[in-house]
């Protein structure tokens, strides 16, 4: 690639995980050169943080709104092409409203809002713009990933009839269970969070693999959410049952309070002439089951996989990619629809797909409160 896309970020500074997992993904296709920004409310903080990763201060500054006015005065040549937002929920709306009004191409951090009204809006002011938005779940980078979604979209597995997927953590739960730890945990606090925490931080992601390996809606859902404590209004654990509009059916079961669970996410999809099941924690290998002959294992980078997964591997067989590749190739498929040259559905998640995040994440919380009834998946 010629030139590089200039490269600004909101939030991610210190030692915080995700801003160090989007710096890596933003090099390793050497697409992207990162300019400036505001890593930290902190002004001096956030100095020093440029200072230590090698960045020129003269293009951080105090605050978001600061960076995009100071940005829109530099010629089109000079100025951050695109920005990625790694800030709490709670500011991700403001921030992509603001960078969008000023013709900023956006990398934003899920859920894409706290509500969906906000999503909505974001979307209108999208439809007037001629830019990109990508929404970072995360998992719909790994190369067997896509490798599963061009085998259902060949119809290998045949009609799907059963999905199943879960993800399980239980980070939350030396914080959950004392009275101080949770009141002052910005992601069981509905401001900064928003309705939800484990279907929101979570529930989403599984929700969001499901319609992108399946090619598929989901038409209803209902949900049975669990809290713990009454003081405590967001969910740290659901179940939530599936039904697409051609009977297929199926669930998506996410917890943070799963003991002694890291990051379990397992993903199932079972059709009429087969399945094919994949595993976060064990992500370079894609099972595909049938009934009449043995159990298959694809991996990355050989010639039997599709050209979407081929071109999402980096590495020969054998060398194991993990989630900063997974990110990697998210920033790959934004740099290659910024450049003219995206060429296959899916390279990024789409401002539509954090929309039905959030309408998924809504639906959840009500399909709850109302008793665990039936809901369908639609805005109205």
């Amino acid at each position: 690639m010629k030139n590089k896309i200039r490269l600004g970020i909101l939030g991610g500074g210190g030692d915080s995980l995700i801003g160090i997992v989007h710096r890596i993904a933003s090099s390793m296709h050497d697409c992207y050169q990162i300019i400036g920004g505001v890593f930290n409310p902190d002004y001096s903080e956030n100095i020093k943080f440029a200072e230590e990763i090698g960045l020129d201060t003269t293009r951080i500054y105090e605050d978001y709104e600061k960076m995009i006015e100071e940005e829109s005065k530099l010629d089109e040549s000079k100025r951050i092409q695109v920005v990625s937002i790694l800030t709490p929920n709670f500011l991700h709306y403001p921030m992509a409203k603001k960078l969008l009004e000023n013709n900023f191409n956006v990398i934003c951090e899920k859920p894409m809002t706290i509500t969906f009204d906000e999503a909505k809006n974001l979307e209108s002011i999208y439809k007037s713009k001629k830019l990109t938005f990508a929404v970072t779940y995360t998992y719909t980078g790994y190369p067997m990933v896509r490798q599963m979604k061009e085998m259902i979209k060949s119809g290998i597995i045949g009609n799907i009839q059963r999905v199943d997927l879960q993800y399980y953590q239980g980070w939350i739960n030396p914080i959950i269970h004392d009275n101080s730890k949770r009141a002052n945990t910005w992601r069981l606090q509905p401001d900064k969070s928003g309705i939800s925490c484990c279907i929101g931080d979570i529930g989403t992601h599984a929700f969001d693999m499901l319609e992108y390996v399946t090619g598929m809606k989901v038409d209803e859902i209902l949900s049975d959410l669990n809290y713990l404590y009454e003081d405590n209004s967001m969910d740290v654990d659901g179940t939530i049952l599936i039904r697409f509009s051609d009977n297929a059916k199926g669930v998506i079961r996410a917890s943070q309070i799963a003991t002694g669970e890291e990051n379990n996410f397992t993903v199932a999809i079972y059709g009429d002439k087969g399945g094919l099941k994949w595993e976060q924690q064990n992500p370079n290998y894609l099972y595909h089951l049938s009934e009449n002959e043995p159990l298959k294992i694809l991996k990355p980078g050989h010639n039997y996989n599709s050209n979407f997964a081929k071109i999402s591997a980096k590495l020969p067989p054998g060398h194991p990619e993990g989630m900063f590749d997974s990110m990697a190739n998210i920033y790959y498929g934004v740099a290659r629809e910024i450049n003219g040259n995206i060429q296959f559905e899916g390279e990024y998640p789409s401002l539509n797909d954090g929309l039905r995040g959030m309408l998924f994440i809504e639906k959840a919380v009500e399909s709850h409160k109302s008793g665990s009834n039936w809901v369908k998946l639609n805005s109205n």
